[in-house]
């Protein structure tokens, strides 16, 4: 896969490296800050999303690049295994996202003006608190991802 010549994934890892932080911190504020939850919601949802598609392009663009580089496989091996980690978690983080915004429930805070409240109960804890864990490992995915593929680039 190219675009202009020049190969996807090197492009396609750029969206990665910005949106991927965006989300685990929007992931962080919303499990929180409860009075930013509903604020937070949705576009936390569309980041989560968006960073799982991105990375399930990045993985496949990276291996459409070995298929025409098989040179690159002993320098890329480990930077592979950790991007189709990064990709799984990825993809479990924007499940997450979408949980904890379908726990948040009840009316909006912005239509009530009363504040964001949990109409769930405990499960908006719990959703929060797995939101939070998801947002950490997508954040560590993140860099051992980009550093072993910096790494196996830049020596």
């Amino acid at each position: 896969m190219e675009l202009n010549g020049v190969p996807l994934h090197p492009l396609v890892v750029h969206a990665v490296v910005v949106l991927g932080p965006l989300a685990a911190l929007a992931g962080l504020v919303y499990a929180a800050v409860p009075r930013w939850r509903w604020l937070l919601r949705w576009p936390l949802v569309v980041l989560a999303v968006v960073v799982a598609v991105v990375s399930w392009v990045a993985v496949m663009s990276g291996e459409d690049l070995l298929k025409a580089r098989p040179e690159l496989a002993p320098i890329v091996e480990v930077h592979m295994e950790r991007g189709e980690l990064l990709r799984n978690v990825a993809l479990g983080y924007a499940l997450l996202s979408a949980f904890a915004a379908w726990a948040l429930g009840g009316v909006s805070a912005l239509a009530s003006g009363r504040g964001a409240r949990e109409s769930r109960g405990p499960l908006g804890i719990v959703a929060a608190v797995l939101l939070a864990a998801a947002a950490v490992a997508l954040l560590v995915m993140l860099y051992l991802a980009g550093d072993s593929g910096a790494r196996a680039v830049w020596g």
